[in-house]
């Protein structure tokens, strides 16, 4: 009987292998599988013919190998066939199951599947080009659920709950207006940020409708997840759709980035992991049992080098086998900074430009120094990988954490060095007052690259349903002004902008402030929803447009922040000022003036005298200015962005 009781020291001595073939490798003539288990002392290779088949059509015994590897080659053509392996170690033998390193599995992800990678190439997919942004400070990153995206009837998508659905076009409401793909470019989005896509644990893939899951419970980490698929049973369609889905988004000017869940599994003690070299995968509390960073039940030892290897591994098969775009690590504050900066150098030689960016926090505590991990405070640490900035969505909207406490944007005083803090991207800024920037105490970032700005994601409550509770009082008007006031905070801000799918039409979730395994009528989009807030999708739009245009609003050097983007004016409780001066980043307005006002009244502000081009006031953009006023004193109305500029 196992106690599943481990501690550092099991693992110090277990020998490291450097080699790139491990896993299962097909060819024509043979198919040669390389399992590393150095606690192993047998390992079975089995062969079905299909995903139910409870005997194998052939069973074979790996050898052992240099590096605690095991080896097998099989001298015929196995395409087609699904696999396992099954391990006994000095205690047992453990379940059997696919390797860890499986590319695509029959429906559950209980098996692998041996294919030729070839076929899951979708036609020009030779041709097909990343989407990527040498400065990322360029890109608008939108964030959804594949199946969310789809779902509503209202959507007009064939394959709803599917990665095709990302292919269709023309797809619009009875009203008109465009959804799903059209909507994504009509907006004007850089980039799409897909909530997991890696084969997680909880769904029941031969019945679509039975269970829902965001997919932050992984069980295959190299395998897409056969829920999106149309047929979960074939190894070679699950590739291929989602390589549709990405080609779809690439020719239509959009990246794709993908959201990767390495910092725990889904299942603890039944893991691949575990099942393959039990406990080395893990961290341990000092009385043995599993760590709990993730708040999951275990968390992931990214520090030891085979588990470092494994992730390195992974993230660049992603991105040399789908072109993906960007990463955006979950729960990052789990990972060593070394294996953060491992994975920016091995994606380097892949394209340089592609964007990673994470979480810099935790769910509960981690045994592993807070030093040597990829925390927000640590994130100056870090090559080129960017942090969410809670600064930014905590001080907009409030705690996510106390539905009823309000932020800026709901007229609550005293956050505008909150909002500041992140509106430098937060770099170090001298005009700072750091004491009153509630959740960071100093600049974190080395670059407003390394900064992504927003208002919600699918953590927590919507926005919409996050300043209902805050602002019980507030009517439709007043919501909609302030979530206009968010978005124009977010896009004109340093760093990069990040906007949660939906928020543009108020989306709710009905209050679930967790709905990451609700039914689909809590978590789908209803596009219908466009049709009642078709001013907001147009003003966010327009915000995303005028940061297009004006590179002043997309610095990438902190310096420059520094020197060009100036705060001024009296102090007024709700109020934010500043410049951006001197045709800042090469802007070609010479001068421009963004304000504010948090308050739900009117303010009025002095500013320098100008001939200003108006181009954003009462809750309304312009991205080519409408009309100029030569004044030094404006009206600021209440929940609302003025801004204006010099030509």
């Amino acid at each position: 009987m196992r106690s599943w009781k481990f501690k550092e020291n099991n693992f110090i001595n277990f020998p490291v292998y450097e080699g790139n073939d491990l896993g299962v490798f097909w060819t024509p003539k043979r198919t040669t599988i390389r399992i590393w288990a150095p606690t192993a002392q047998r390992i079975f290779f089995r062969l079905y013919r299909t995903v139910q088949e409870s005997k194998a059509i052939k069973e074979v015994q790996l050898a052992p190998d240099q590096n605690g590897t095991w080896v097998y080659t099989v001298e015929e053509n196995l395409e087609g066939l699904f696999y396992t392996i099954q391990v006994r170690d000095a205690i047992g033998w453990l379940k059997e199951g696919p390797d860890i390193y499986a590319k695509t599995t029959g429906a559950n992800g209980k098996r692998g599947i041996i294919i030729d990678h070839a076929k899951s190439n979708p036609t020009y997919w030779e041709t097909d080009l990343r989407q990527v942004k040498p400065n990322p400070t360029d890109m608008v990153i939108y964030e959804v659920h594949i199946r969310d995206f789809s779902m509503s009837a209202s959507s007009g998508i064939k394959n709803k709950g599917k990665y095709l659905g990302f292919t269709e076009e023309g797809t619009k409401l009875s009203s008109g207006e465009s959804t799903g793909l059209d909507h994504l470019k009509e907006l004007g989005v850089s980039h799409v940020h897909l909530l997991p896509v890696a084969d997680f644990h909880t769904v029941d893939e031969l019945r679509p409708t039975a269970h829902y899951n965001w997919g932050y419970d992984p069980l295959n980490y190299n395998s897409p997840e056969g829920w999106y698929s149309t047929d979960p049973c074939d190894g070679i369609t699950r590739i291929k759709e989602l390589k549709m889905l990405v080609q779809s988004l690439h020719k239509n000017g959009i990246g794709v980035i993908l959201d990767v869940v390495y910092n725990h599994t889904g299942l603890n003690l039944d893991s691949y992991f575990n099942q393959t070299v039990p406990g080395y995968f893990y961290r341990f509390n000092s009385d043995g049992t599993f760590s709990n960073g993730s708040g999951c039940g275990n968390e992931i030892a990214t520090e030891r080098e085979m588990v470092r290897r494994y992730i390195i591994n992974s993230v660049a098969y992603w991105a040399e086998e789908f072109h993906i775009d960007g990463f955006r690590f979950d729960l990052m504050g789990l990972f060593d900074l070394e294996t953060m900066n491992q994975i920016r150098h091995r994606l380097d030689a892949i394209d340089p430009n592609i964007f990673l960016y994470g979480e810099g926090w935790t769910a509960d505590r981690s045994p592993l120094e807070e030093k040597v991990r990829a925390i927000k405070a640590n994130t100056n640490q870090l090559d080129r990988i960017a942090t969410f900035c809670d600064d930014m969505r905590n001080g907009l909207k409030g705690s996510p954490f106390d539905k009823k406490v309000g932020g800026f944007i709901s007229g609550i005083n005293f956050l505008e060095e909150q909002i500041k803090f992140a509106i430098v991207g937060a770099v170090k800024h001298d005009q700072l007052i750091y004491d009153f920037v509630n959740t960071s105490r100093n600049g974190w970032a080395n670059t407003p690259a390394q900064c992504v700005n927003y208002v919600s994601c699918h953590d927590n409550l919507t926005l919409f349903d996050k300043l209902k509770y805050a602002s019980p009082e507030a009517n439709s008007e007043r919501i909609e002004r302030m979530a206009r006031l968010a978005f124009a905070i977010i896009l004109t801000s340093q760093g990069v902008p990040f906007i949660h799918a939906g928020d543009e039409m108020l989306r709710s979730k009905g209050g679930n402030s967790d709905s990451y395994k609700s039914p689909d009528f809590v978590n789908q989009i209803e596009w219908s929803s466009k049709a009642d807030y078709p001013d907001l999708v147009i003003f966010l739009k327009n915000c995303i447009e005028l940061r297009r245009h004006h590179p002043a609003f997309r610095m990438m050097d902190a310096d420059l922040v520094r020197s060009k983007l100036r705060f001024f004016g009296k102090y007024i409780p709700g109020v934010i000022a500043y410049e951006l001066g001197d045709h800042a980043n090469g802007d070609p307005w010479r001068r421009i003036l963004v304000l504010h006002n948090g308050n739900n009244y009117s303010i009025e502000y002095e500013v320098p005298l100008e001939n200003w081009l108006v181009v954003a006031q009462d809750s309304i953009v312009l991205p080519n200015g409408g009309g100029y006023s030569k004044t030094n004193v404006v009206h600021l109305h209440p929940i609302a962005t003025m801004i204006l500029a010099v030509e």
